[in-house]
Parts: structure tokens; sequence; C-alpha cells
């Protein structure tokens, strides 16, 4: 009896709560394919030991794929610092919504890096990982915070590795 009258008080509770704000889901598939551009810091801590890390400022373009495997995006890009490094990459991102508008982008790339007169990374070949959080319009545009960091993976004895914090405006290619 006393069970029963626990069900009957726990299937009230649950009928008369409303239902939660935000779902969580994964993937964007009605989302179209967007270009996003950035403007940020690179190398926002600075290695002490390595006399070349030092803070730039890093612009960055990307074309970001629809949905194309399940929930996962690819996506291809190219970042500039203001001491003349660059990096050519290629990457796979997913989406975590929190509900219609909120958006949390993990993702991670590889790609070809020259390192300017700014801080050396120590190969040519680099990886990035990092997300982005960023808030998606009805318009489908998006405008976001990413922070990523990028390192060779210990393929050279030269490791230091970089973040970068960037404010990304991504634009719906449809």
């Amino acid at each position: 009896m006393r069970g029963a009258l626990w069900a009957a008080v726990v299937a009230l509770f649950g009928a008369l709560t409303p239902p939660a704000a935000a779902q969580v889901t994964f993937g964007s598939p009605a989302d179209p394919p967007r270009l996003a551009l950035g403007a940020g810091a690179f190398d926002i801590t600075p290695s002490a030991s390595h006399k070349t890390s030092r803070t730039a400022g890093e612009f960055r373009g990307e074309y970001r794929f629809a949905d194309t495997a399940w929930i996962v995006a690819p996506f291809v890009g190219a970042s500039v610092t203001t001491d003349g490094a660059a990096y050519g990459y290629f990457g796979l991102a997913f989406d975590v919504n929190f509900g219609p508008n909120w958006v949390l982008t993990p993702n991670a790339a590889a790609g070809v890096f020259e390192r300017g007169s700014g801080t050396r990374l120590g190969s040519w070949l680099e990886f990035r990982t990092g997300a982005e959080f960023a808030y998606r319009f009805p318009s489908q545009a998006r405008l976001g915070l990413a922070v990523t960091h990028t390192s060779n993976a210990g393929l050279t004895r030269r490791n230091p590795g970089e973040q970068s914090v960037l404010l990304m405006y991504s634009i719906p290619m449809r």
C-alpha cells in the first residue's frame, strides 16, 4: 500500500512538473555550411623557457561543412598572426546543442605551420584541439568564443605548444 502511494505521488509530481527548458542534443543536421571569421590572441600563455614565445594577434577563417557523417562536420581553415605565422589545417567537429540557441563545438585539426618571426612550435606539422561556445541566432549565424591549443604532439624535442582565444562569427552559406 505504501509503495503504491509513493508511486502515485511520484507520477503526480512528474505530470505537474514542466519539461526542462533546455534539451541537450548532438549534431546540427538542419544547419547549413558556414563561413567562420575570427580575431583574437595567439599564444596567450607564452612559455618563459622559450625566448621566441610571445603573444600576437591572430586572424582566422574557416569553411565549416554541414554535418556529413552522423553528427560530425569537417572544416578547413587558415590563420595568420601579426608576427607573420601562418597555419593551414583540416579538421573535424561536432555540435553539442543546449536548447535552440547555445552551441558548444569541440574540434580537432591537423595542418601545416609556418612560424614567421614569433613563437616557434618546433615542427611544420601541428595539431590543434579546442572548443567554441557560441550563440546561434534565428538566421543560423553564430557568435562565439573559441579556445584552442596547438602543439606538435611531441614529434620533435621542441614542443612548447600555444593557446589561442578568438571571437568567432559564423555566416550561413545558404
